[in-house]
């Protein structure tokens, strides 16, 4: 490889390949690994190159919200309807999340504030408005959806939880025992399903009134 440039050098780099680095980082290393100095030493360039574009550590986290959730913001409803939007929305956001589970925290508590992802948020809001909703109720349905999603993949990222329920003592707790007998072969997947459908029957037009 060869010589290390100079801090001014833009060797050609773009904001969209110094964050899918800092993405490719982070899924091998974690967050904690992800520096600006490593990152450099990643894509062969000074930490000072990247100020270029990115012009902080915090510019860089916000960032990699934006890789991750913009391009799977929900769709303009013109062919289909907002809860079905939302349910494919909510699809993609959990598959996408579970293919990188140590950025899951990340997008977890840092709202998404660049000029991109504010765009998003108001093209959604626009296209659930004219599918009847108001602004204010698009506005904490999107919450709703994104927060359940969040939930989901944070509790249970490896797997389906009731599995670590097998092998109760129906004795001692006679119902849950059952439950998790009858439940057990309906899996994760299924599961977030079946709760994702009974949140977008309660966000309703008549039941946000």
């Amino acid at each position: 490889m060869g010589g290390r440039r100079t801090p001014g050098q833009r060797v050609g780099l773009t904001r969209e390949a110094v964050l899918r680095a800092a993405l490719a980082l982070a899924d091998r290393e974690g967050l904690k690994a992800l520096s600006m100095r490593r990152l450099g030493a990643e894509l062969d360039v000074e930490a000072m190159t990247l100020y270029h574009h990115v012009p902080s550590k915090d510019a860089l986290l916000d960032g990699l919200v934006e890789l991750l959730v913009a391009p799977i913001a929900p769709p303009a409803f013109e062919t289909v309807s907002w809860q079905e939007g939302l349910r494919a929305y909510a699809s993609q956001l959990r598959t996408t999340l579970l293919a990188h589970p140590n950025v899951i925290s990340l997008v977890a508590t840092r709202p998404a504030v660049t000029a991109q992802n504010l765009q998003v948020m108001e093209d959604a809001l626009e296209s659930m408005r004219a599918a009847g909703l108001q602004p204010a109720d698009a506005l904490d349905v999107l919450y709703a959806v994104t927060g359940f999603v969040l939930g989901h993949v944070v509790t249970s990222p490896d797997g389906d939880p009731v599995d670590q329920l097998d092998g109760l003592d129906p004795a001692e707790y006679p119902l849950l025992a059952e439950a998790v007998s009858k439940t057990s072969p309906r899996g994760t997947e299924a599961r977030f399903e079946f709760a994702l459908d009974a949140l977008l029957s309660g966000l309703e037009p008549n039941a946000l009134d």
